[in-house]
C-alpha cells in the first residue's frame, strides 16, 4: 500500500496545468517567449535587412527621379585658319560657349516621380509583407518546439509513473496477488514511451534549427527552453478581421501601390506626346573680348507615333492586369482568413470540450482504475488502457491549445498587425 500511495503522487504530476514545466530561459539566448524571438528577428534577419535596404534604395530614387536632366556645355572653335592650325582662342576667328538645358514637357517629370514614389511605397509594403510572412513561420516553429517540449515532460512524468506502477505490481505479483504480465506489460509501456521521447527530442531539435534559421544564427545555435505561450486574443478581437484585412493586409497594400505606379507610368508614357524643350545660351568670344550672344531653342519632334501608340497600350494592360491582379488577391485573402477563422473556432472549442469535460472524466476514470486495481477489483490491462486514455486527453488539449496559436499567426499575417 506505502508503494501504491507513491504511485498516487507520481499520478499528481500529470494533472498539473499545461506550462506548469517551463524551465527559466537562458539569460543569454533568445526563445523563451515568442514576442521575444520576434523582436530579435526583426533586428537580425537577414532577408528583412536585405529588404530595407532595397526600400531605402527606393526611397533615394525618388527626388532624381523628378529632377531635370543634367544641362549640356558644349564649346566650339570658329573660322580656324588653314595655314596655322591652333586652338587657341586669339588664334581662331571666334569661340562659341553654349549651355543648353532640357525641359520636359507634358508633366513628365512629375509623372516619373509619381512612378518613383509608388514603387518606393511597394517596396515599404513587401518588407511589411516579409515581415509579417517572417513572424507566422516564427510563431509555428516556437509552437512545434513548446508542443515538443511539453510532450517530453509529459512522457517524462508518464514514464516515472509506470516505472512506480511495475515496481508495485513486482511486490504484488511477489505477494501471489497478480501475475507476472502485470509487470511485464509495464516494462513494454515504457519502452513505448521512450521511443515516443526520442521523436519528441527530435522534434525540438528540427524546430530549434528551424527557429535559428529564421533568427539568422547557426542551426545549432542555443536557444533558451521555451517558456510560456502569448496569451490567444477574444472571439470579439476577431470579429472585424475580414474587414480589417482589406486595408492593413501588406501584400495587398503592395499590389495597390504597383497599380499607382501603372498607372503613373500609363500617364508617363502618354505625355511622351509631347516635345521636350531646349534651351542653349550662348556667348561667343572675339579675340580677348565677348562679342555676341545667341539664344536657340529647340524641339524634338515625337514623329514616331506607331511605336508611341503600342507603349500606350503595353502600359494601359500593365495597369488592367494590376487591378485585376488585386481583385484575384483581394478574394484570395478573404477566402484564407475565412478559412483561419473558421479553424481557429474550431480548435478554440475543442479545446474547450477537452478542458472541461473529456480530461477531467479520464482523470476520474483513471483514478477509479488505479483504485480498483489496488483492492484487485480491475486486471492491469484495464488500469493501462485508463492511463493511455488520459495520456491522450492531455495531448489532444495541448494539441488544440496550440492549434489556436497556430491559426491566430495566420489570421495575423492575412490581416498585418496583432489583433
Amino acid at each position: 500500500m506505502h508503494s501504491l500511495r507513491k504511485a498516487g503522487c507520481a499520478l499528481a504530476l500529470l494533472v498539473l496545468p499545461l506550462g506548469g514545466h517551463a524551465a527559466k530561459p537562458a539569460a543569454d539566448s533568445p526563445g523563451a517567449t515568442l514576442p521575444e524571438l520576434l523582436v530579435w528577428a526583426e533586428q537580425h534577419n537577414p532577408e528583412l535587412a536585405a529588404m530595407q535596404h532595397e526600400a531605402e534604395a527606393a526611397d533615394a530614387r525618388i527626388q532624381p527621379a523628378g529632377a531635370l536632366p543634367d544641362p549640356m556645355f558644349s564649346v566650339e572653335w570658329r573660322d580656324i585658319p588653314n595655314d596655322s592650325f591652333s586652338l587657341a582662342p586669339s588664334q581662331v576667328g571666334s569661340m562659341k560657349y553654349t549651355v543648353a538645358q532640357t525641359f520636359p514637357l507634358g508633366g513628365k517629370r512629375k509623372s516619373k516621380q509619381r512612378v518613383a514614389e509608388a514603387e518606393a511605397e511597394k517596396a515599404r509594403w513587401q518588407r511589411s509583407t516579409l515581415s509579417a510572412a517572417l513572424q507566422a513561420k516564427l510563431t509555428t516553429a516556437f509552437v512545434q518546439r513548446y508542443q515538443a517540449y511539453q510532450n517530453e515532460m509529459l512522457l517524462k512524468e508518464e514514464l516515472m509513473f509506470l516505472r512506480e506502477v511495475e515496481r508495485v505490481a513486482q511486490i504484488r505479483h511477489a505477494n501471489g496477488l497478480t501475475p507476472q504480465q502485470d509487470a511485464l506489460k509495464a516494462q513494454i509501456e515504457q519502452t513505448t514511451l521512450k521511443a515516443d521521447l526520442v521523436a519528441a527530442a527530435t522534434e525540438q531539435r528540427q524546430a530549434s534549427a528551424k527557429l535559428n534559421a529564421l533568427l539568422g544564427r547557426p542551426a545549432n545555435a542555443p536557444l533558451a527552453e521555451p517558456n510560456a505561450l502569448p496569451p490567444l486574443p477574444k472571439p470579439a478581437a476577431l470579429a472585424d478581421a475580414a474587414d480589417r484585412a482589406l486595408g492593413t493586409n501588406p501584400e495587398l497594400l503592395a499590389q495597390a501601390a504597383a497599380i499607382t505606379a501603372a498607372q503613373q507610368n500609363q500617364r508617363l508614357v502618354r505625355a511622351n506626346r509631347y516635345p521636350d524643350l531646349t534651351v542653349s545660351v550662348s556667348p561667343i568670344q572675339v579675340g580677348d573680348r565677348l562679342a555676341d550672344w545667341e539664344i536657340m531653342l529647340s524641339v524634338n519632334i515625337p514623329l514616331q507615333q506607331t511605336s508611341r501608340r503600342a507603349q500606350e497600350r503595353e502600359t494601359a494592360e500593365l495597369a488592367s492586369a494590376a487591378q485585376l491582379r488585386q481583385d484575384a488577391m483581394a478574394n484570395q485573402v478573404q477566402g484564407d482568413l475565412q478559412e483561419q477563422l473558421a479553424g481557429l473556432d474550431a480548435a478554440r472549442q475543442q479545446e474547450t470540450l477537452i478542458r472541461t469535460s473529456l480530461l477531467p472524466q479520464a482523470e476520474l476514470t483513471f483514478q477509479a482504475a488505479l483504485a480498483s486495481y489496488q483492492t484487485g477489483r480491475v486486471d492491469f490491462t484495464t488500469l493501462l488502457d485508463a492511463q493511455r486514455q488520459m495520456r491522450r486527453a492531455r495531448f489532444d488539449q495541448l494539441k488544440a491549445l496550440l492549434e489556436q496559436h497556430l491559426r491566430l499567426a495566420e489570421i495575423e499575417r492575412l490581416v498585418g498587425a496583432p489583433l
